[in-house]
């Protein structure tokens, strides 16, 4: 029998760091929505979506 073990483990970042996490994952899910957004408009007009191939080309 294989036994799997976890690890559980807690961060107390600082005022900084927090700030710093709240900043990345806003700036995610700004990212996400508005691709999300355009796949959609973009299925919508087409009937086509955009692949992710296509979507990350336009994020450079």
């Amino acid at each position: 029998m294989q036994i799997l073990r976890g690890y559980v483990s807690r961060l107390y970042p600082s005022r900084k760091q927090k700030e710093l996490i709240d900043k990345t994952i806003g700036s995610s899910k700004f990212i996400y929505n508005y691709f999300l957004e355009d796949k959609i408009k973009e299925y919508k007009e087409t009937d086509k979506s955009k692949s992710a191939y296509d979507q990350g080309k336009e994020v450079i």
